[in-house]
C-alpha cells in the first residue's frame, strides 16, 4: 500500500482543508439550528392535539426561513438605561462558544484525499474535553452580563439564577464524566471514541450507566432547557435575561440555545456512545445520535413542568455532586480490583 502523506507538509493544502471542514461543520450546524426550532414547534404540536407551522412553503419548511428574515429586519430596540456596550456584546459571548465548541468533535475517521489521510474532526486536542468544558463556562458570562446591562429587574433574576444553576450544576456535569476519562486514560475526543471502538458493548454508556445518566440531566440544566429553565421562566420572569432584547440580537439567544443543544447531544453521543461508530458511514452515525437527542430534549419540554429552584439548588448539591463523587469511588475500585 502507498504510505500515506501528512497535511503539514502542504501548507496551502492544510489551510484549504481546515477552511473546508470549518465551513463544513458551520453550515451543517447552522442549518441544524434552524430547522432544530422548526421541528421543536412540529413535535410539540403534535405532543399537544396542534398542527404547528403549516402555512409558510410546504408542510411550512419555509417557517424558519421567514422567522429569521423578520428578526433580521425588525426594528433593534436598546432600552434608554441600558448598558449599552454590554447589552450589544452579551448575545455573541453567548453564541460563539456555542459554536467554536464543534471544532474538537469528531465525525467520523479518517479519509484520504489525493493520498492524504484527512481526519473527520477540526481540531483533535488532547484536552479536547476540557475545551468544551471550559468554554461552555464562557457562555453563561453573556447570559449575566445580558441580564446586567439590560437594567431590568427581572432580567437580573434571571442572570442571577442563571449563574448559580452553571456553579452548581457544571461541578456535577464534569465530575460525572471523570470516570470516563479514568478507562478512556485521555482526555481527546477522539481517544476516547477509539477505547470505544470494536463492539457495541464497548461503548461507555453500558460500563459507565450512572454517569451517562448524570451527564445527560446535568448537561440539560447547564443550556437552561426544560424542565432546567429558570433563567427564562416565562411564566415568572417574562422571558428572564432576554427580556429587553429584540431583532437579531433576540435571535442570537436561541441560536445559541439550540447551537447548544447540538454540541451537548454531540458531546454525549461521543462519550457514552461511541461517536461515529455504527452501522452506517461515521457523519451519519453521529448526526443519528444527535437527532435522536434532540428529540428526547423536545420531548422533555412538552412532557415535564418546570422545577422549583429550591428543588433545582438541592438536586444539583445534594443528589448528582454526591452520585458523581461515589461513581468515581466505584470505578476507581473496579479498575485497580
Amino acid at each position: 500500500m502507498p504510505e500515506m502523506l501528512s497535511l503539514s507538509n502542504d501548507p496551502i493544502l492544510f489551510i484549504a482543508v481546515m477552511l473546508t471542514k470549518i465551513l463544513s461543520v458551520f453550515i451543517v450546524v447552522v442549518l441544524i439550528v434552524a430547522y432544530a426550532t422548526y421541528a421543536e414547534r412540529k413535535i410539540i404540536g403534535r405532543m399537544q392535539t396542534r398542527l404547528g407551522p403549516t402555512m409558510t412553503g410546504p408542510l411550512g419548511l419555509l417557517q424558519p426561513i421567514a422567522d429569521g428574515l423578520k428578526l433580521f429586519f425588525k426594528e433593534d430596540i436598546i432600552p434608554s438605561q441600558a448598558s449599552k456596550v454590554a447589552f450589544v456584546l452579551a448575545p455573541m459571548m453567548i453564541l460563539v462558544p456555542a459554536f467554536i465548541t464543534v471544532g474538537v468533535i469528531p465525525f467520523g475517521g479518517d479519509i484520504v484525499i489525493r493520498g492524504y489521510t484527512v481526519p473527520l474532526q477540526i481540531a483533535d486536542l488532547n484536552v479536547g474535553i476540557l475545551y468544551i468544558i471550559a468554554m461552555a463556562g464562557l457562555g453563561v458570562y453573556g447570559i449575566v452580563l445580558a441580564g446586567w446591562s439590560s437594567n431590568n429587574k427581572y432580567s437580573l433574576i434571571g442572570g442571577v439564577r442563571a449563574a448559580a444553576q452553571v456553579i452548581s450544576y457544571e461541578l456535577a456535569a464534569g465530575l460525572s464524566i471523570v470516570a470516563v476519562f479514568m478507562l478512556a486514560e485521555t482526555l481527546s475526543l477522539r481517544g476516547i471514541v477509539e477505547a470505544q471502538s470494536g463492539s457495541i458493548l464497548n461503548w461507555y454508556v453500558f460500563s459507565q450507566p450512572l454517569a451517562f445518566c448524570l451527564f445527560f440531566i446535568t448537561s440539560i440544566a447547564e443550556i437552561n432547557r426544560t424542565p432546567f429553565d429558570l433563567p427564562e421562566a416565562e411564566t415568572e420572569l417574562v422571558s428572564g435575561f432576554c427580556t429587553e432584547y429584540s431583532s437579531m440580537k433576540y435571535a442570537l439567544f436561541f441560536m445559541a440555545e439550540y447551537a447548544n443543544m447540538v454540541v451537548i447531544a454531540a458531546l454525549i453521543s461521543t462519550l457514552f456512545l461511541g461517536g461515529p461508530a455504527g452501522p452506517f458511514p461515521g457523519v451519519i452515525n453521529i448526526l443519528i445520535k444527535v437527532f435522536g437527542f434532540m428529540f428526547i430534549f423536545i420531548w422533555m419540554r412538552a412532557t415535564f413542568p418546570r422545577v422549583r429552584y429550591d428543588q433545582l439548588m438541592f438536586m444539583g448539591w445534594k443528589v448528582f455532586l454526591p452520585l458523581a463523587l461515589l461513581n468515581i469511588v466505584i470505578t476507581g475500585v473496579v479498575i485497580i480490583l
